[in-house]
């Protein structure tokens, strides 16, 4: 089983031609998604699991494993850079 994510509340989210630039006030910080970290942050809506989004996303693309490994490691990153959170940690 999964991990349910959804985004860090509070994030200023800012469409852009190729993604999205989010600011986090509380840590001054800036991240830019790209187009792919975009879609996985879009997915996060607290309704579904880590293992669901990299389902339907391998499905939308037509991901190899290796595809879907690098899917993984791009919530893993969105998760360290704070920008998503899991209720259940």
């Amino acid at each position: 089983m999964g991990r349910v994510l959804r985004q860090t509340p509070q994030l200023e989210v800012h469409e852009v031609p190729d993604g999205y630039i989010v600011y986090q006030s509380h840590q001054d910080k800036v991240s830019y998604l790209n187009k792919t970290a975009a879609l996985v942050f879009e997915f996060c809506d607290g309704k579904l699991n880590d293992l669901d989004i990299i389902g339907r996303i391998a499905r939308i693309y037509d991901l190899s494993a290796e595809g879907q490994d690098k899917i993984k490691g791009c919530i893993e990153s969105l998760l360290r850079e704070g920008l998503l959170e899991s209720p259940s940690r």
